[in-house]
């Protein structure tokens, strides 16, 4: 269970990895564009070993795990802004005002987000963004796509993300060079958290696009509250031999 729970975490990032599989494309009706897909996937994973993962490793080989955690809660605390205006546009305005009662108290108490009050009865943690907007407004997913340096998506979720950096007020305030610095140690984060359990997908798959497809297939459908059409397991492989 720890290491299902690890790989849930890590799937917001799987975007940093990619790779080419070594067997036969398979067939999806759900993606017709998986040709293009998979050579979006190469130029992915070549990033992935030559910069992405280099420069997650160096910042956990350089930087202390007490240190690395404060990095991380404080951009935690930054995206609360956009999880209330998202709540707020899905009719939620009580998890809305939660998600900013947790700013609040986060960036007062908890010295600028950098120690996160929940685990001491602070508000909890909740996942809203502008892709599960859409989904409730209506929009369908569209084909699957693979984006370069963003990884799995569609077209409804890739307009989500880039409309989240619109929807946050802090990035009105604060210099677009900041905004963008925000972005990249927000990747470097994600990467070295999730550098063991994305390094087992990659060995362990046999058609790695495959896995990637379905895998993130399964958890959107997880935070999206609806029944997934993959298969039930999540660890499970697509081209793997029947046991």
């Amino acid at each position: 269970m720890r290491r299902l729970s690890a790989f849930r975490r890590s799937l917001p990032l799987v975007a940093l990895l990619a790779g080419c599989a070594t067997q036969g494309p398979v067939t999806d009706p759900t993606d017709p564009l998986e040709a293009t897909n998979r050579q979006v996937l190469d130029v992915n994973m070549a990033l992935d070993r030559n910069i992405f993962r280099p420069v997650a490793v160096f910042y956990r080989n350089s930087v202390g795990d007490w240190t690395r955690a404060r990095i991380h809660n404080v951009l935690q605390n930054m995206n609360e802004p956009v999880v209330a205006v998202n709540a707020l546009l899905q009719g939620q305005p009580d998890m809305a005002a939660q998600s900013l009662l947790r700013f609040v108290i986060n960036s007062i108490g908890g010295l600028g987000g950098m120690f996160d009050l929940e685990s001491v009865g602070g508000p909890p943690r909740i996942i809203r963004d502008f892709g599960q907007t859409l989904y409730v407004w209506g929009l369908p997913d569209g084909p699957f796509l693979m984006v370069p340096v963003l990884g799995p998506s569609n077209p409804r979720e890739l307009v989500g993300v880039v409309s989240d950096g619109f929807l946050n007020p802090i990035t009105w305030v604060i210099p677009v060079e900041a905004s963008l610095g925000q972005g990249v140690v927000s990747g470097i984060d994600t990467r070295e958290r999730n550098i063991e359990t994305l390094d087992e997908i990659e060995a362990t798959s046999l058609d790695l696009y495959a896995r990637l497809r379905s895998l993130w297939r399964q958890h959107r459908d997880a935070e999206l509250g609806r029944s997934t059409t993959e298969a039930p397991a999540v660890l499970e492989d697509p081209d793997a031999p029947a046991r």
